[in-house]
């Protein structure tokens, strides 16, 4: 993140989208989204998940912690979502469900350097990632609360690896 010396001008929402939508809208719809042979949960996971696209995921059908399907998502079917959830992330807070970044924030951070899906994206994926992190560290600080220390380890491990490229 730029210091205040350095500061260039904050990125917009719009601008914030537009860099994840060129980094991962050409992502394919992977065939299944989880190991929906594994039990039960991943095949329910993975049936909500197909019934859907980029257009019709809606927040609830992602927005509670407790029974994420994200969660059991493989890679692939993260990054071709990441548009959407990012929107999620970007929208106000909702009435019935808590606001979607701190979700997706830990999705973006669980297992640090080792985020199976950090480590399938390449160079250009993450850097939108991390351009999207920053972007939330700036504008939603209020809303991060309690996880700003994960969204600032998260930001440097996708601004670190994707310098590194993939």
């Amino acid at each position: 993140m730029p210091t205040a010396d350095q500061a260039s001008p904050m990125p917009t929402d719009a601008q914030i989208l537009a860099a994840i939508d060129a980094a991962f809208g050409d992502c394919p719809r992977p065939e299944h989204f989880t190991n929906y042979r594994h039990c039960c949960e991943c095949a329910e996971h993975d049936e909500l998940l197909c019934s859907r696209d980029r257009s019709t995921l809606q927040h609830a059908d992602v927005g509670n912690a407790g029974w994420d399907p994200i969660c059991f998502c493989s890679p692939e079917g993260i990054a071709y979502y990441l548009p959407a959830l990012v929107r999620f992330a970007l929208d106000e807070p909702g009435e019935h469900l808590d606001w979607y970044g701190w979700q997706l924030v830990f999705h973006l951070y669980q297992g640090a350097a080792y985020n199976v899906f950090l480590n399938h994206c390449d160079a250009s994926q993450r850097q939108a990632v991390a351009a999207l992190l920053a972007h939330l560290v700036e504008t939603r600080a209020e809303l991060l609360e309690m996880e700003a220390d994960d969204v600032l380890r998260a930001h440097e491990i996708w601004s670190t690896h994707g310098a590194q490229g993939a």
